[in-house]
């Protein structure tokens, strides 16, 4: 009897021994795999920002030429200076937008995942949100410039502008003042988008220094 209950027990042991070690793999490997994941995730927040930070540079480039354009232009506007008609090719550069779409695919898909949890580094976790936290900052500077040509310049030439004239050789951009006054907007949108551009990239470059 004794012999039999020593061998039941013994058995339960080894089902319990066995059951806390297919436990304690399972969890190893789910560790494991979480790890995995992390890294993964981490390589390619890095991979985006690198992307974030290339696309900022050549904007910084961009919006220095407009400004630099627009410094020359602005004194010749409302003024008889007959060096205004050659400006207008010049001009004309001025209206396209500089925008910024921040690369944000993998933050996301962490945040509506779940998967943001696997980053277990407070200090890590808190710089990531803060980075992508400020990008809505930055769009919304960027997106003043946006304002002026939608609401502002858009409806100028329509109005005022004489493509006739210009094929004519003549400057062709009546109420000049009107003009010029939008032109100035222009260069203060630009001057805050800058900044924003220069912050985003400082930006990009502490978190890739706390990634690496």
């Amino acid at each position: 009897m004794k012999k039999g209950f020593r061998y039941a027990l013994g058995e339960i042991l080894i089902v319990i021994v066995g059951l806390s070690i297919a436990f304690s793999m399972n969890k190893c490997a789910e560790i494991n795999k979480n790890d995995s994941l992390k890294q993964q995730y981490l390589s390619s927040i890095k991979s985006d920002i690198k992307i974030d930070k290339e696309n900022l540079e050549k904007n910084l480039i961009s919006i220095g030429q407009k400004i630099q354009s627009l410094n020359e232009v602005l004194p010749l506007i409302n003024t008889d200076n007959p060096e205004k008609i050659s400006s207008i090719k010049n001009i004309f550069g001025l209206f396209t937008l500089v925008e910024f779409y921040p690369k944000d695919i993998t933050y996301q898909t962490m945040i509506n995942s779940g998967d943001f949890k696997l980053i277990d580094n407070f200090n890590t976790k808190t710089a990531i949100e803060s980075h992508y936290s400020d990008y809505k900052s930055i769009l919304k500077d960027y997106e003043r410039q946006e304002i002026i040509h939608k609401e502002y310049l858009g409806k100028y030439m329509i109005e005022n502008a004489d493509y006739d004239a210009m094929r004519k050789g003549q400057f062709g951009f009546s109420n000049e003042k009107l003009f010029k006054n939008i032109l100035q907007s222009m260069t203060g949108s630009l001057y805050i988008k800058k900044n924003a551009t220069e912050r985003g990239i400082k930006n990009c470059d502490s978190l890739l220094n706390l990634l690496y």
